[in-house]
């Protein structure tokens, strides 16, 4: 039986992963590992592959797209699997930019939600909703998505994916439509739940270093369909080798949204994740 508190334990293994649509190379070649416990990011700007291939990750690639290599999940392969033909075990929860599209419009919050506790009792949907710092939440739970602002409904759409119950989540871009302010909050609630013994991987996709910074604790950056570089925040951040990461870096310190009091404290790599890339 697999230990999931163990940082060594290999969540999400993709190896010589390439996608392509219409005969055109989208994701060329890429290989990465993420372990149990970890917040890994995919950087990289409006092109690069990276929604993509958190799409194949998912099992939701679009229409056409030809993928070879290998997605393994909890050891399972599902590179040819669309997301609900996949065994339990491999399934994997996602959180995407638009909350608005990802929940029912016509449906009550606390409908939404009820329908999501498979696995879950109402006691810990309870202590799930309080973690999200959520106010008012009989209150909320009796509204439409639509009465809701921008970042209750990202909150309500982690909720969502953490109700699962899977050991991997992929959250594509959450924080994108967000305020400064919300964006905070929500990252912020990412952070506080991955540090959870039972909270599953993560893995970030975002266009933002800072935002990356803020809570990730290592990091791919992707150009042009491949990782042309990787390691923890803080080598991306003081030691980049790419010129590409380089000017990523350089934005962010241009605009102040990089600085040393908006990191979490303890996005450092941990040492067992550390020595099994190493070795």
């Amino acid at each position: 039986m697999i230990n999931w508190n163990r940082h060594t334990d290999a969540i999400l293994q993709v190896e010589n992963l390439s996608l392509s649509i219409g005969g055109e190379t989208k994701v060329s070649d890429i290989s990465f590992t993420l372990f149990a416990g970890e917040r890994v990011c995919l950087l990289g700007a409006s092109g690069s592959g990276k929604s993509l291939t958190a799409k194949a990750i998912i099992g939701t690639p679009p229409s056409g797209c030809q993928i070879s290599g290998s997605i393994r999940v909890n050891g399972e392969e599902v590179s040819q699997l669309k997301a609900l033909a996949r065994p339990q075990v491999s399934r994997v929860s996602a959180v995407f930019q638009d909350s608005a599209t990802a929940l029912n419009p016509l449906m009550p919050l606390g409908k939404q939600l009820s329908l999501a506790l498979k696995t879950t009792s109402s006691s810990e949907l309870s202590a799930l909703l309080a973690a999200m710092k959520l106010d008012d939440i009989p209150n909320l739970l009796q509204r439409y998505p639509a009465e809701l602002s921008g970042g209750q409904r990202q909150r309500i759409c982690i909720t969502l994916a953490l109700l699962g119950k899977t050991r991997l989540l992929v959250a594509d871009e959450p924080t994108t439509a967000l305020d400064v302010i919300t964006q905070k909050q929500v990252l912020q609630v990412l952070q506080e739940r991955s540090a959870q013994p039972d909270a599953p991987a993560l893995l970030f996709i975002t266009h933002d270093i800072a935002v990356a910074a803020q809570l990730c604790q290592r990091g791919l950056v992707m150009e042009n369909g491949r990782v042309i570089e990787s390691g923890s925040m803080q080598q991306l951040l003081n030691a980049p080798q790419q010129p590409y990461t380089r000017s990523l870096v350089a934005a962010a310190r241009r605009a102040d949204t990089l600085l040393s009091d908006n990191l979490f404290p303890d996005n450092v790599l941990p040492t067992a994740v550390a020595g099994a890339l190493a070795g």
